[in-house]
């Protein structure tokens, strides 16, 4: 089992699932703003946003995984997070429905990702944390945006 993915993760739902990613991509966390689309993106990058004076992309995460998009509430965020890009680092946004909970996880509760396939991508999970009558998917959120989607996320920074 890997060591590395022992540690802090931030929690939060998506669908009515748990997910998580390592509290340490995690620059800030957000209410729901203003965003500003930006034309010939895939369907899951929503546009962009002024934080702060720093233009951020933002990414929805339930369209980027094919689930059925819903309507923003006062519970949906957005986690400004920082990936690994092609050219450094890249500040980007993911909205979920809501974030619950800081939890600090060990090694033995972490069990790899299942195998479905060829036909199945999984590279983007860290693995799958086990709970006492749950689990929740931990993202490895430098993989859950692909090499053409990071490149279209740093143009439109």
């Amino acid at each position: 089992m890997d060591e590395s993915r022992a540690g802090k993760y931030l929690t939060f739902t998506l669908a009515g699932e748990e997910y998580g990613t390592a509290i340490l991509k995690v620059k800030e966390i957000i209410g729901m703003m203003p965003i500003t689309p930006v034309p010939q993106t895939p369907g899951h990058i929503k546009g962009v946003i002024n934080l702060r004076g720093k233009v951020i992309p933002v990414s929805d995460l339930r369209l980027k995984f094919g689930m059925e998009a819903i309507e923003y509430t006062d519970r949906t965020c957005i986690i400004v997070v920082e990936i690994e890009g092609d050219y450094g680092m890249v500040m980007t946004g993911i909205v979920v429905d809501a974030v619950s909970e800081v939890l600090s996880i060990k090694d033995e509760h972490i069990e790899d990702p299942p195998r479905f396939g060829p036909a199945v991508k999984t590279d983007f999970i860290r693995g799958i944390a086990k709970g006492h009558d749950n689990v929740k998917i931990l993202l490895d959120i430098d993989r859950v945006l692909n090499t053409q989607e990071r490149i279209m996320l740093e143009r439109a920074a």
